[in-house]
């Protein structure tokens, strides 16, 4: 049995569709979310009045990070009181937190994305109609701080320093 020869004009379209959808896909590669290691989270209730433990610029957001032992500690003594405060290696990790900023919910870091330096923080939390007012649930989790530029808040992106 003979073939039929394959016009050339229809192999050049379809080797050009290839490359063009192998290009549109490695583009969307890169920029894909990667889904960051939590190393450690906790939970608990916050002090409003200690707001201003929190790293400046970060004290009325509802997401934002720790990236040094001295404040750490503040925080960490302002939300568990009677707990040894863990080690940190802030060389190679972050410390975020996500909280409440209007009713009082229980909330959770549940994951944590990085695509393009930036950092989102996906927390879950219980609903409630009760307002902040002498105390908001807060969580913290341990992330690595590698590839992190900013932290997305909302509209806003929180830039993260170099490690030091």
């Amino acid at each position: 049995m003979r073939r039929k020869p394959v016009p050339e004009m229809l192999i050049t379209t379809c080797l050009f569709v290839l490359c063009i959808a192998g290009c549109a896909t490695m583009e969307a590669k890169d920029d894909a979310p990667v889904e960051l290691a939590i190393a450690d989270r906790w939970s608990g209730d916050f002090p409003v009045d200690r707001l201003g433990l929190l790293p400046d610029g970060q004290q009325q957001s509802r997401v934002g990070y720790i990236d040094d032992l001295r404040t750490f500690a503040a925080v960490w003594q302002a939300l568990m009181p009677d707990q040894t405060i863990p080690a940190v290696d802030f060389a190679r990790h972050l410390v975020i937190f996500s909280r409440n900023v209007d009713f009082y919910n229980r909330t959770t870091i549940m994951k944590v994305l990085l695509a393009g330096g930036g950092l989102e923080i996906l927390a879950m939390e219980t609903m409630s109609a009760v307002p902040v007012e002498d105390r908001a649930a807060m969580a913290l989790a341990v992330v690595p701080r590698a590839g992190v530029k900013f932290i997305r808040a909302g509209e806003r992106q929180i830039p993260v320093a170099a490690a030091r």
